[in-house]
């Protein structure tokens, strides 16, 4: 990943509106942190993205850099990097149903399980943390 420069936003700050810079932060920054979120989402990066873009909320607002961020997400309709990666793990689910393994699929009894998605057993940490069985785990 590329790291991601916050000082443009503070000399930029003076020059735009409070729409501008919610534009800019939807064009520089939210489309650097979304891309690919769902495989890189769950690792230890996201800590130091997550750092970065409330660094970015409290530059656009104009708060100190101890000020709590919580309340600036909620007034600017924006959501952290962990629920966006959460959502991005939903969405991927919710449009590729097609592809994944049913219960029926896999045993020929009829139970209330049946319809839902097959979650295989596994103790490969690697695999748990990735995009298929933790997001059927959120599912």
């Amino acid at each position: 990943m590329t790291p991601i420069r916050v000082v443009r936003h503070q000399r930029v700050k003076p020059y735009m509106s409070h729409t501008a810079l919610i534009t800019v932060y939807f064009t520089s920054f939210y489309s650097i942190m979304n891309y690919h979120l769902i495989f890189w989402g769950n690792s230890f990066y996201s800590c130091r993205i997550f750092w970065v873009q409330k660094r970015v909320i409290r530059i656009i607002m104009g708060r100190r850099s101890r000020d709590s961020c919580r309340n600036l997400f909620k007034k600017l309709n924006i959501l952290l990097c962990k629920s966006q990666y959460i959502f991005s793990v939903l969405l991927f689910l919710v449009n590729n149903t097609d592809q994944f393994v049913v219960n029926s699929d896999t045993h020929s009894v009829n139970t209330r399980q049946s319809i839902n998605h097959h979650l295989s057993h596994t103790n490969l940490a690697t695999y748990q943390k990735g995009v298929y069985y933790l997001g059927f785990k959120i599912f």
